[in-house]
C-alpha cells in the first residue's frame, strides 16, 4: 500500500492513557504538532492539558468536529478502534491505530474499507516492525543468510511491574477483549508473519493463573507455516519482570534477541568458516543506541508513509492477520483442536 503525499502540520492522539506518551514522542521527532487528545477521563483530559498544553476533548467525534488535524493515533481501550478509527477514516485524516486493530474481524474489514474509500493511511500499531532490531533480522532473513527459516521461539512476558492488580480495562473481556494472548500474542503473531510469512494452523493452551481477572493471563500458540517452518508464541502477565524475545533458526544461521538479561541486541550465529563444537559459531552483534524507541520510529514511518508515499510499515491488512491468528488460537484453546487458518 503507497500513501498518498502531503504534509502532516498538526496530529491528535484519541485515548490519552499510558501509550499515548509514546506516540507524543514520536509525532515530535517526525515535527509534527500534537494540537488535541481526547479522553474519557476527565483527569487524564487535565492532566495532558497541563503536560502537553494541547485542547482536551471528552470524545473522538468532539474532537473530531472540532480540530483541524491531519492525522490521529487511535490509543483507546481495544473495544473502542474501530469506531474511532472509522469517524476519522472517513473525514480523510490518516490513522495509526494500536493493536489490535480491533476485536472482530468484520470491524477490521470496515476500518480497511474505510481507508480505501477514503484514501487516507491506515497503518496498524504494531511497532516491533520499527525496532532496528528486528527490521535487521528480517533483512537477514531476506538476504538469505540464515538459509530456510525453520523454527521460530517468540516471547513478550511481564507482571504488571508487580501489581497486585491488571491495570486498567486490560483484565475486562468487553473493554479489551481478551488477556495476555491478545494483548501481548498479537504483537508476537505479527513479529511471526514478518520473519516466517503466511500461517496455515495455529494450535493453543491458556489459563488464568495469577489474577482475579476474566480474561487469560498465560498463554502458548504453536504456528505451523505454509512454508513448512514452525513457531512457538509464548505470553504471559505471570512472568517476573519483562521479556520480549525472538529467536529464528534456519538450515543455515539463527538470529537470537533478548532484553532479558540486559540491553536487546540482535546475534547472529551461523558457521561460515566450517564445523565448530556443539555450543560456539561464528557470531555477528547488531547494538543500536535506541533499540527501545521503537514505538516513536513506528509514529516516524507513519508521518514518511503520509508526507512521502512510502509503503505503510504494518499495514491494515497486517493488523487484521494478526487478529486472525489470535482469534484462531483463542478458537483452538476453546475446542482443544488444532485451527487450519485459510489462506488471507
Amino acid at each position: 500500500m503507497t500513501a498518498p503525499t502531503h504534509k502532516v502540520v498538526n496530529a491528535a492522539i484519541i485515548g490519552a492513557g499510558g501509550i499515548s506518551q509514546r506516540h507524543l514522542e514520536g509525532y515530535r521527532a517526525a515535527g509534527v504538532n500534537v494540537v488535541a487528545v481526547a479522553d474519557a477521563s476527565e483527569a487524564i483530559r487535565q492532566l495532558r492539558e497541563q503536560e502537553w498544553n494541547v485542547r482536551a476533548y471528552a470524545s473522538a467525534d468532539e474532537l473530531l468536529a472540532q480540530e483541524d488535524v491531519q492525522a490521529v493515533s487511535i490509543c483507546t481501550p481495544n473495544a473502542y478502534h474501530a469506531p474511532a478509527s472509522i469517524a476519522a477514516l472517513t473525514r480523510g485524516i490518516h490513522v495509526l491505530c494500536e493493536k489490535p486493530l480491533s476485536l472482530d474481524l468484520d470491524a477490521c474489514d470496515a476500518m480497511i474499507e474505510a481507508a480505501r474509500q477514503s484514501g487516507a493511511v491506515l497503518q496498524t500499531g504494531h511497532h516491533l516492525r520499527s525496532s532496528p532490531l528486528a527490521r535487521t533480522a528480517r533483512r537477514l532473513i531476506d538476504e538469505g543468510r540464515i538459509g530456510r527459516v525453520t523454527f521460530m521461539r517468540l516471547r513478550q512476558a511481564h507482571d504488571w511491574g508487580g501489581a497486585e492488580q491488571v491495570r486498567g480495562a486490560f483484565g475486562s473481556l468487553a473493554a479489551s477483549g481478551g488477556g495476555t494472548l491478545l494483548d501481548n500474542g498479537c504483537h508476537m503473531m505479527d513479529l511471526a508473519r514478518y520473519f516466517g510469512g503466511d500461517v496455515r494452523s495455529i494450535h493453543a493452551r491458556m489459563a488464568t493463573l495469577k489474577f482475579d481477572i476474566e480474561v487469560e493471563d498465560t498463554s502458548v500458540a504453536t504456528l505451523d507455516f505454509e512454508s513448512g517452518a514452525l513457531a512457538s508464541v509464548e505470553n504471559a502477565w505471570t512472568a517476573t519482570g519483562w521479556e520480549e524475545s525472538f529467536h529464528v533458526y534456519g538450515t543455515q544461521g539463527a538470529l537470537e534477541c533478548s532484553n532479558r538479561l540486559g540491553k536487546a541486541r540482535l546475534r547472529f550465529l551461523n558457521r561460515e568458516t566450517g564445523h565448530g563444537d556443539w555450543a560456539t559459531g561464528d557470531e555477528t552483534w547488531y547494538d543500536y543506541a535506541r533499540a527501545d524507541n521503537a514505538h516513536a520510529r513506528s509514529v516516524v514511518h507513519f508521518v514518511e508513509s503520509i508526507e512521502q508515499g512510502l509503503p505503510v510499515v504494518c499495514s491494515g491488512e497486517d493488523g487484521r492477520e494478526s487478529v486472525r491468528l489470535v482469534l484462531g488460537a483463542y478458537e483452538s484453546a476453546r475446542t482443544g483442536q488444532t485451527v487450519a487458518l485459510s489462506a488471507p
